[in-house]
């Protein structure tokens, strides 16, 4: 018994003392992570400003440190926002310490942003080129076709001798789940308006609908447009002669697209530091003045005085889908708040609200419109429309004053569905769950859900309840159309016209009225300070960004989750975080783009 005793003692100690440590390593790793400060760097004369993309890149980078943190390797992703890629590259132009831009697409991966980000970037490069500077372009592992898009506005562009560049146009693949939902017994009720709204078709269908099959391929064919005379306009090679290749999928060498006019020189990396030091006027034996994008950020330009400026335009960033609640990845109503701090601050001349979202909740899309709207007619109110400003993303942008969108931007997609799962075959015949119900009402039990992680219920639903949902639908999109009809000054037929869940682009959603001005969030910004008529101003950003170790204690876990279920889902977290969503979405009604778009 003593025995027992000591050794059940003994274990309850070591499990105190482990747990002890744990929270010291905790807290002093918080503690090592707080410590890094934005300390200044220095910038040497003659120095070169070495842009590399390691990871994905948001609208505006999290502050919490732990959002950027890889769980399976244990090591931090490199995440710079495009807010702070747009102004620090507008500083370099500006800064006579730094005498070109090394435009390292090494380590660049295909999803470092959508292509309306890398336009932005493409032509924040070009004001910096225009401005006398040099910019090199180089990869040691060859080009995608985004990235080289965005290489081709350099002065000069290089490659590996080994690394390929394949241009093969774009094309999507959709996933149909019919079949196994039927095999496994799960039922999909749907209720939808709008015949392009094609969200729902991977859980009724077994391929694509003509109609959905016509807003891709027109969309599809917009943005590889784009990509090609961009190119066109930056290197000797025209449109044409770029579709020839896209069309004969052969093996070609860099030393062949070279002599295409694709690149300039074909070497390996040292030689494309020897030609940098050249350009710069070193000698070969010394080293080059690289800084980095994430340390130029922290440096002062010299010979700039700082004055008090008292006059603001908010930049507040919409980003994620459009849910219940607000977190770093998702928007919630908390946004409408943010909207109204910012119409009543008197100091806020002109607000731009940079939308980058697939839309969600047809609810808080109404909340947040109706904030919009307010400020909209209280001081200038502009949007500045990212990768995607779609759907319950165009519902919350369509009353202000002005709406700006890249060429490449995804919009419109006005439409709402519904889709309603019922598992009661799933549950009976394949794992031998029932179930009984006790209720006070006719429809007590509708949409009552299974204790599962996904919204399934265990049964289907009623004709009658089809009826209610379906006329509910209607009702929610005769709202959004009466929404864009007062926002755009259209009436509600011509909306509906061009609405119906169809997809643009943003150079098509200009023709068809839905937009105001092509351009990224500099030109929003530019506009909002002349409808505002403000020469000098200062940028404040929302959401605030929370107090380091606030943001780090209350997301560690949700980032940690995040992280790992996109780890090891890969290409399906994606509909795995829309499932999860929906089932949170009051009434299950959608304001939502139908997909999801990787341009590579």
């Amino acid at each position: 018994m003593k025995s027992f005793l000591k050794y059940t003692l003994a274990t309850i100690v070591g499990v105190i003392i482990v747990h002890i440590l744990m929270i010291f390593i905790f807290f002093g790793f918080i503690g090592i992570i707080a410590s890094f400060g934005d300390k200044p760097a220095e910038v040497k004369n003659n120095s070169i400003l070495h842009l590399q993309f390691k990871g994905n890149i948001p609208d505006r980078a999290s502050a919490n440190p732990m959002d950027n943190f890889n769980f399976m390797s244990m090591k931090s992703i490199e995440s710079t926002g495009l807010n702070d890629i747009l102004k620090n590259i507008g500083k370099a132009q500006k800064d006579d310490r730094i005498k070109g831009i090394y435009l390292d697409l090494t380590e660049i991966e295909s999803n470092f942003g959508g292509l309306a980000t890398t336009v932005e970037i493409r032509n924040a490069l070009q004001e910096f080129k225009a401005s006398g500077k040099f910019i090199y372009s180089y990869s040691n592992l060859g080009y995608s076709q985004k990235s080289y898009y965005l290489a081709t506005i350099a002065d000069s562009v290089f490659v590996n001798p080994e690394s390929p560049l394949i241009l093969a146009g774009m094309g999507g693949t959709s996933f149909f789940y019919k079949d196994m939902l039927d095999k496994i017994g799960l039922k999909v009720d749907i209720v939808k308006v709008g015949k392009y709204k094609s969200a729902v078709e991977p859980f009724t269908q077994t391929e694509m609908s003509p109609a959905n099959r016509e807003q891709i391929e027109t969309y599809l064919k917009s943005l590889w447009g784009h990509l090609l005379l961009g190119i066109s306009e930056t290197r000797p090679i025209s449109v044409d002669s770029l579709n020839w290749l896209a069309d004969h999928l052969e093996i070609r060498t860099p030393e062949t697209d070279k002599a295409y006019g694709l690149f300039d020189g074909v070497f390996y990396e040292d030689t494309m530091l020897d030609i940098l030091k050249e350009k710069c006027g070193i000698k070969p034996e010394d080293k080059l003045n690289f800084i980095s994008l994430n340390d130029y950020k922290k440096a002062a330009v010299p010979n700039i005085k700082s004055e008090i400026i008292k006059d603001k335009i908010a930049v507040i960033y919409a980003s994620g889908e459009i849910g219940i609640s607000q977190t770093a990845t998702t928007i919630g109503p908390e946004l409408a708040q943010t909207v109204r701090k910012a119409r009543k601050d008197k100091n806020i001349k002109a607000i731009v609200l940079r939308v980058n979202s697939p839309g969600g909740s047809a609810l808080t899309s109404d909340i947040i419109w109706r904030e919009v709207q307010l400020a909209s007619q209280t001081k200038p109110f502009i949007v500045s429309m990212g990768n995607v400003a779609a759907s319950g993303g165009y519902y919350i942008s369509c009353a202000a004053d002005t709406i700006v969108a890249d060429p490449t931007t995804l919009t419109g997609s006005i439409g709402i569905f519904g889709q309603f799962f019922s598992g009661e075959k799933l549950f009976k015949d394949k794992m031998g769950i029932t179930g009984s119900t006790v209720k006070t009402n006719a429809h007590s039990d509708f949409g009552g859900g299974a204790p599962l992680p996904l919204p399934i219920s265990n049964r289907p639903l009623t004709t009658y309840e089809k009826e209610v949902l379906q006329k509910y639908i209607e009702r929610g999109y005769e709202t959004f159309l009466s929404r864009v009809a007062q926002g755009r000054h259209m009436t509600r037929d011509e909306v509906h016209e061009i609405a119906q869940g169809r997809v643009w682009t943003g150079a098509d959603a200009l023709q068809v009225g839905l937009v105001d001005v092509l351009g990224g969030l500099e030109q929003a910004i530019e506009i909002a300070a002349y409808k505002a008529g403000i020469e000098k101003y200062r940028i404040t950003e929302y959401p605030v960004e929370k107090d380091f170790l606030e943001e780090l204690l209350n997301n560690f876990s949700s980032s940690a989750k995040t992280r790992i279920m996109k780890e090891e889902l890969g290409n399906f977290y994606e509909t795995f975080r829309q499932l999860q969503e929906f089932k949170n979405i009051p009434q299950g009604l959608m304001a939502r783009i139908p997909y999801n778009l990787a341009i590579e």
